[in-house]
Parts: C-alpha cells; sequence; structure tokens
C-alpha cells in the first residue's frame, strides 16, 4: 500500500512540474502488433523488438498449402531530436511449400523496410489540466480532450536483398508513407490508428490501415485487439490480433500474440511471441513544460514591460544625441 502510494504522489509531483517530451521510464514497445506508435524512443536511445512465429497458410482457390516459421526484427533509434526516431525492420520466413505438382522449401526476406518517423503534434504539450490532490476518480474520468490524437508522419522504403520467394516480381526499391495517430484514454487505455501507403510503384503496391487498442491491466501486464486492413491489385485482405506483454523490467518486455485473417483465399493463421529490450544509458531526459493560460498571461506582461523600458531607453538615448550635436 505504500508502494503504491508512493508512485501516486510521484505522479502527481510530475503532472504538477512538467511534461516529457517523448522518452517514458518505461520501454513502450511497437510489439507485439503491427502497427507503430506516433512517439519515439527518445534522443540517443537505442531499442531493438524482435521476435519468432509459426506460420499456417492454405489457398483454397490455387489449391496450396504452406507452414513454418520466421522471425523479425526492428531496431529504433533516436536521433538530432526527441521526436525524430530512425528504424530498420526487417522479416524473413523459411515455411514448407505444397501445390500440386509442387512440394518445395520456400526462405528468404519477406520484407526489409528503412524509414524515419517524426512527431509532428504532441496533445501533452497544450494541456494545462491540473490533477486533483484529493480525489483519484477525478483524475480519471472521462474526458474529451482524450480524442485530440498525437500525430506523426512515417517515410521510408522497402528494400530488396536477394531473391524474394513471397513476392517474386517486387521491385528492389519502393517507398512507404505513413500517416499515425495515438489516443491515450486515462492511464489505462491507448488507442493507435496507422495509415499506410506501401510498396509504391511496384506490383504489389497498396493502401491499408492498422487500428490497435492496448489496455493495462496493471504495473507489468497489458493485452491488445488489432485490425489489419490491406487492398492492393496482387492481395487484400483483413486480419486481426490479440496478445499480452509482459514488463520483465523497466527496459524489458515480453509478449505473446496470436493472428488470424478471414479469408480462405488464402486462410492465414499465426502464433509468436517476442522481446523488447532498450538501452537508454546515453539519454538525457529534456522536459517541456505545459504553461497555464495564467503563466502565458504573466509572460505577455513582462514581454510588455520589457518592451516599453527598452522604448523608453532608446527615447532617452535619442534625447542625448540631439543634446550633444553641435
Amino acid at each position: 500500500m505504500q508502494k503504491r502510494n508512493f508512485y501516486f504522489l510521484g505522479l502527481v509531483f510530475f503532472c504538477l512540474t512538467s511534461v516529457r517530451a517523448q522518452y517514458t521510464d518505461i520501454i513502450n514497445s511497437n510489439r507485439p502488433g503491427k502497427s507503430i506508435s506516433a512517439f519515439s524512443v527518445g534522443e540517443t536511445v537505442i531499442q531493438a523488438e524482435m521476435g519468432l512465429y509459426g506460420i499456417k497458410e492454405k489457398h483454397e482457390d490455387l489449391a496450396y498449402e504452406a507452414q513454418g516459421f520466421g522471425s523479425d526484427l526492428s531496431v529504433r533509434y533516436g536521433a538530432f531530436f526527441e521526436q525524430l526516431e530512425f528504424s530498420l525492420d526487417a522479416q524473413y520466413q523459411y515455411d514448407w511449400y505444397k501445390a500440386p505438382l509442387i512440394n518445395d522449401t520456400r526462405g528468404g526476406f519477406k520484407q526489409i523496410t528503412l524509414g524515419a518517423k517524426y512527431l509532428i503534434y504532441d496533445p501533452f504539450l497544450k494541456l494545462n489540466d491540473k490533477p486533483n490532490l484529493y480525489s483519484w476518480k477525478a483524475n480519471h474520468k472521462f474526458n474529451w480532450k482524450d480524442f485530440i490524437p498525437a500525430v506523426g508522419l512515417y517515410a521510408g522504403f522497402n528494400l530488396g536483398i536477394g531473391d524474394n520467394p513471397f513476392y517474386p516480381d517486387d521491385k528492389k526499391f519502393s517507398p512507404k508513407l505513413m500517416a499515425i495517430t495515438q489516443n491515450h484514454f486515462g492511464s489505462r487505455w491507448v488507442w493507435v490508428n496507422n495509415f499506410f501507403l506501401d510498396k509504391l510503384m511496384s506490383k504489389y503496391q497498396g493502401i491499408g490501415w492498422i487500428s490497435t487498442m492496448t489496455r493495462g491491466f496493471n504495473m507489468r501486464w497489458s493485452g491488445f485487439l488489432e485490425a489489419q486492413a490491406f487492398k492492393g491489385d496482387e492481395y487484400s485482405d483483413l486480419l486481426f490480433r490479440f496478445g499480452a506483454a509482459y514488463l520483465v523490467r523497466e527496459n524489458i518486455q515480453l509478449d505473446l500474440s496470436i493472428t488470424k485473417n478471414v479469408k480462405t483465399t488464402p486462410e492465414i493463421l499465426m502464433a509468436g511471441f517476442g522481446i523488447a529490450w532498450r538501452f537508454d544509458a546515453n539519454h538525457e531526459t529534456v522536459y517541456m513544460r505545459a504553461k497555464s493560460p495564467k503563466d502565458e498571461k504573466k509572460d505577455k506582461e513582462k514581454k510588455g514591460k520589457k518592451d516599453k523600458r527598452n522604448k523608453g531607453k532608446k527615447r532617452k538615448d535619442e534625447v542625448e544625441l540631439e543634446n550633444t550635436k553641435p
């Protein structure tokens, strides 16, 4: 009970003094979902998110089956600004492929993407609400301001290395663009939306949307539900994911997830687990204070008085200069 009170008092003190730009005390991982958050990991912070998965695929029309395993890796690095993040995302898969007259294996990088993300709007820097020191309920009640999202933009490109048996006619280079929104409802719910254009100018180009709702149950456990839709000339689908994450330490997180689509052309079932790890020894926390209207008014009054003094001083200097002329 004393520990819980300590956390609450620390939170109250934090809210009264300042708002952090990007960095959080606890690791903020994009896993186990496929959406990415609007916020960066923080300047000089390195974060690695990796996982292993099993996959089973069956296509009714083409009469093929495939099952195997794969791995995915995301390396994130904050540089130059708290709002800026660079990332490398890679996915490798190996499976056994069976079709009429074909019984073979496939292996290779399904996708490699390099990109950068920048937070263009952070609503937390505009909040002027002070916490109620006497009511936990008042601090956690519904607020319409929660519907104002943080907004980020992502730009990158897909890079082809070697033969890709999963996308055989894919280009070696294709751009990817994304708009990101992120809402925080109270202290437990987070809603992230990604709207993206992927593999532009290639045979597999398409438009997509990923929506992820995450809920924190306590200091260690969180769960999520996710929907992913993709529309393209070669492939369109709707997938659903759910899973959970466990915080081992402030900089280490473990996760489990299951993915299932709604189609039978192909039918997809995936299950995976992963880990996220953060190195932040070189990070220096940047604080950005959210000023209240009263503080802003004081700043304007101070600026007005300063301008008035400077104007008076300038006038005095001009008079003295006139008096010294012959």
